[in-house]
């Protein structure tokens, strides 16, 4: 039965790591436009203090951690400090990445560690903390931030597609591992959006046509349209989707 409450997220408290901006900050003022308390996590200390400065301006509850994800000290003291002065978190989305671009026989052995620790190390080190505070309580909420190359490769960003199809497949494990203890865990996999991670393809006229004639809704999208298929994964609505990958990509993987 759905009525006012079914996609609501009062009096929940969600952590999302990465977002003092781009797509992990729009998925925390969607979340919090639906009720939730949130707490931003990010590196950069002023610009963590400003996204957070911006949604308590328009009335939203918000704390930040600065903490680093791909450490695993780091994240086990966060997330005990979390608990321990705000709550216990109801919420978990695992945003935090990056992305360096080259071509596969001549990519920097560096970068590629750096790329696996953020977007795949992070995961599992966050993913577990929580997680194993939520068993206990028989209850919670995990959406892991996926993407088209989770399923999908393009030239030049082999690597990064490595560590996308793994959060994809670490969801799924997740998944069957939480499942019993009320928990669910699910991926958001966004398409092509403008954020800044993406600035130089949103300026690249040659890619943005291809990227607009390769879509089937024919633009790039807005990061504001991923918040509500992450509001849908964290609230009650969803209470029995567990173990898969919502695709945000206006159909981008439907098509040839």
């Amino acid at each position: 039965m759905i009525d006012a409450t079914t996609f609501r997220l009062d009096g929940r408290l969600a952590l999302v790591t990465g977002s003092s901006a781009g797509i992990g900050f729009a998925v925390a003022r969607g979340l919090a436009e639906a009720g939730a308390t949130i707490v931003l996590n990010g590196r950069d200390a002023a610009r963590l203090d400003a996204a957070a400065t911006e949604l308590r301006r328009a009335g939203h509850t918000v704390h930040a951690h600065g903490f680093d994800v791909t450490q695993r000290a780091a994240v086990d003291a966060a997330v005990e400090t979390i608990e321990s002065t705000i709550g216990p978190i109801d919420i978990l989305v695992n945003n935090a990445g990056m992305q360096r671009r080259g071509v596969f026989h001549e990519y920097d052995p560096a970068d590629w560690e750096a790329l696996m620790r953020t977007n795949v190390d992070s995961m599992f080190h966050v993913g577990q903390a929580v997680a194993r505070r939520m068993v206990p309580r028989g209850r919670g909420r995990i959406v892991n931030i996926c993407s088209v190359q989770s399923e999908l490769g393009r030239p030049g960003i082999a690597p990064y597609a490595a560590t996308k199809g793994a959060v994809k497949m670490l969801t799924k494990g997740m998944a069957i591992d939480l499942g019993p203890y009320g928990i669910t865990v699910n991926g958001l996999g966004p398409g092509y959006f403008k954020t800044e991670l993406n600035a130089k393809l949103v300026d690249d006229p040659q890619f943005s046509a291809w990227l607009i004639n390769r879509t089937p809704c024919r633009r790039w999208g807005e990061v504001d349209e991923l918040a509500p298929a992450a509001v849908f994964l964290a609230s009650d609505a969803a209470r029995f989707v567990n173990g898969h990958i919502l695709y945000v990509d206006g159909g981008v993987t439907a098509t040839l």
